[in-house]
């Protein structure tokens, strides 16, 4: 029999924890519904239980941190990843989770931004800067269409939950999962749903500039580890026009004139165009080792399909 697992992260959502567990409730009966407290200092632990859900603590701080205990410690055939506050409406749940159970796709994803719904409800700039900026960034990087890179609400396959690393502790998770899905080749699918606003009294647990600096850092970093040629060779590049630029003078100077005496100049546009050179040695090098370790990902991944498949027959 498939089991499916509506996991829901949560800290101080007292005011609507109840409907999002009995709305699922309504739509899986049969589905099993984890609610992970994260040290919330109001009932959302007590209200959670009262309606039926299975209630856990998490106590390491942060949704990334929510989200991998969950992942280890939950077994199930699907996976369905939703906040508890009650913006995103638990009818789409049967759409999220069709094609995972028809094995065409490993993650289906809330898009919550073609429908315009979600521009209608959140009120700040920033946020919707924020989203463009890391859509753009991501597709670009993957040669992608993405359009709802941030979204919470996700539905995923065993295979992708039980290999997936999760790393990012905080609100970067979802475009940590993003990026390791696209890197990994795993089949993505977006599920245009409807957005809710908050209820009056529930706040959002999003910090717009810090989280977002989290983000940025998140995309830099993916970058590196993902696209280490690309990434060192950006840096080369830069690197090198500053130093030739600096240097150039110099050149036509010693051309001239047979002299050098701007030495100053000499000596910082050579060590630029070393530091260039070096960044693109350290592109090289660790393009090999990414390289290397998708295809240790790949033999690891085959072998766990094995191993699924031997134990379901």
């Amino acid at each position: 029999m498939e089991k499916i697992a509506v996991l829901i992260p949560c800290y101080n959502e007292e005011l609507t924890i109840e409907k999002v567990v009995k709305d699922f409730q309504k739509e899986l009966p049969d589905a099993d519904i984890y609610v992970y407290d994260n040290n919330s200092k109001d009932k959302t632990a007590e209200i959670a239980k009262n309606a039926g859900a299975i209630v856990r603590k998490e106590i390491r701080q942060g949704k990334g941190n929510v989200v991998r205990t969950m992942f280890r410690e939950i077994d199930a055939d699907i996976y369905v990843m939703v906040d508890g506050d009650d913006t995103y409406p638990a009818e789409f749940v049967h759409q999220l989770i069709e094609p995972i159970r028809n094995d065409e796709a490993d993650m289906t994803i809330g898009d919550r931004l073609s429908n315009g719904t979600y521009q209608q409800q959140i009120k700040k700039n920033f946020h919707e800067f924020g989203n463009n900026l890391v859509r753009k960034s991501i597709n670009i990087l993957f040669n992608n269409k993405l359009k709802d890179i941030m979204t919470g609400y996700r539905a995923f396959s065993k295979t992708f939950v039980k290999n997936m690393p999760v790393l990012s502790p905080n609100f970067e998770l979802e475009t940590e999962m993003t990026l390791f899905a696209l890197d990994k080749k795993f089949r993505l699918k977006e599920i245009p749903i409807v957005f809710r606003e908050r209820p009056d009294g529930s706040e959002s647990k999003i910090n717009t500039f810090s989280d977002g600096i989290k983000v940025i850092k998140t995309i830099i970093k993916m970058f590196k580890d993902h696209k280490p040629l690309k990434f060192f060779t950006i840096i080369f590049a830069i690197l090198l026009i500053i130093g030739i630029i600096i240097g150039l003078p110099v050149i036509i100077e010693f051309c001239k004139t047979g002299y050098i005496t701007k030495m100053p100049s000499a000596v910082l546009a050579t060590g630029i165009i070393t530091l260039a050179v070096i960044c693109e040695q350290c592109g090289i090098i660790l393009h090999t080792i990414v390289k290397q370790h998708r295809e240790n990902y790949e033999l690891n991944l085959l072998r766990y399909t094995q191993i699924e498949n031997k134990n379901n027959k």
